[in-house]
């Protein structure tokens, strides 16, 4: 009998190519992306572009990269950056933003759903004084842990800041599972943002990278700084085949890994004393803590690999996990505890 595939539900970044991303690799036309000659890294940045209703885009190798590079172009050192104390950017990208831009990050506490209030914001943004840094952008993301955030209230603090004279960047990294929940275009959520970034290997199963895009301009000068980074790829289009073709095959079936992350909490959810939530392809499940270390250890000698959060642990869907793999995750939880 042939062994079992290990359930992986630590993140939707562990997924691996199937037949037809190999093959769009093989097929990519390519040339030098530093001299703007490779023609699949091009198309691919015009297609998120219009995807997202922006003028131009811009592939980079990672969402961290394209976060970074859209922090460095709408701040200059010593000025501020408005966002949520629990968004990717204050918590999940090793500093960079202050690290390399000298750029002060304002973290304010996000509600229940991973959300900011008006209020909040207005009241955060600093008044013309001397001894404290300008408030030049406002950083919102959707999803945040999952949860969707609601395009209205986004809109609304966007034209709010703005008035103020800030700019505002959209970390949309799962901003697919997003558009599939809400059933609305991907643009109208973008809509209200001066920039978006849009990662290719989180849910959509791209290998490798991340667009960001925003208008000409704007580009123009991510562009100068992804060089400075570091990130200018030459061949690119053998990453960019991908992320062509998870834009093109992998976002309405977004909706599945939705629907298993239901089931599987459905299924969790029957566990008593196992407090269990659910967003879009993410589960989050609170066991006790004495729990936590054996639990993982036990899933893994079922065949199913979790990520390594405490006290709350998330469980991510994705395209490699199917209808049998939720069952077995649900079945090593039950056995766990019974």
């Amino acid at each position: 009998m042939a062994e079992q595939a290990i359930v992986d539900l630590r993140s939707d970044t562990v997924t691996r190519p199937g037949k037809g991303m190999y093959q769009a690799i093989l097929d990519a036309r390519l040339g030098d992306d530093v001299y703007g000659e490779d023609e699949t890294v091009n198309r691919l940045e015009a297609v998120a572009a219009e995807r997202l209703g922006k003028a131009a885009g811009l592939f980079l190798s990672s969402a961290t990269q394209a976060n970074l590079v859209a922090m460095l172009a709408h701040n200059a050192r010593g000025e501020e950056i408005l966002l949520g104390d629990q968004y990717h950017i204050f918590v999940a990208e090793a500093g960079g933003t202050s690290a390399l831009g000298g750029i002060v990050l304002c973290p304010l506490p996000t509600d229940e759903n991973g959300g900011l209030s008006l209020p909040q914001v207005l009241g955060a943004i600093k008044e013309d004084d001397p001894h404290k840094p300008i408030t030049r952008t406002l950083a919102l993301e959707n999803t945040v842990s999952g949860q969707v955030q609601d395009p209205a209230r986004h809109r609304e603090l966007a034209a709010a800041v703005r008035e103020q004279g800030l700019r505002v960047h959209l970390d949309g990294a799962r901003i697919m599972n997003a558009s599939v929940a809400l059933g609305v275009p991907a643009m109208e959520i973008a809509e209200p943002f001066d920039s978006v970034m849009l990662c290719l290997s989180k849910g959509l199963g791209s290998p490798v990278g991340a667009v960001l895009c925003g208008s000409a301009e704007f580009i123009a000068r991510g562009r100068r700084l992804r060089k400075q980074l570091g990130g200018g790829m030459r061949q690119a289009g053998i990453l960019a085949a991908c992320g062509l073709y998870a834009l093109e095959h992998n976002i309405e079936r977004l909706v599945e890994d939705h629907q298993r992350a239901s089931r599987l909490a459905a299924g969790l959810a029957k566990i008593d004393g196992l407090p269990v939530r659910c967003a879009t392809n993410m589960v989050f499940v609170e066991p006790r803590d004495e729990d936590c270390a054996p639990l993982a250890e036990h899933l893994r000698a079922e065949g199913v690999e979790i990520g390594n959060q405490h006290p709350r642990l998330r469980l991510v869907t994705h395209l490699d996990i199917d209808d049998a793999g939720i069952e077995r995750a649900i079945d090593a939880f039950r056995a766990y505890y019974h």
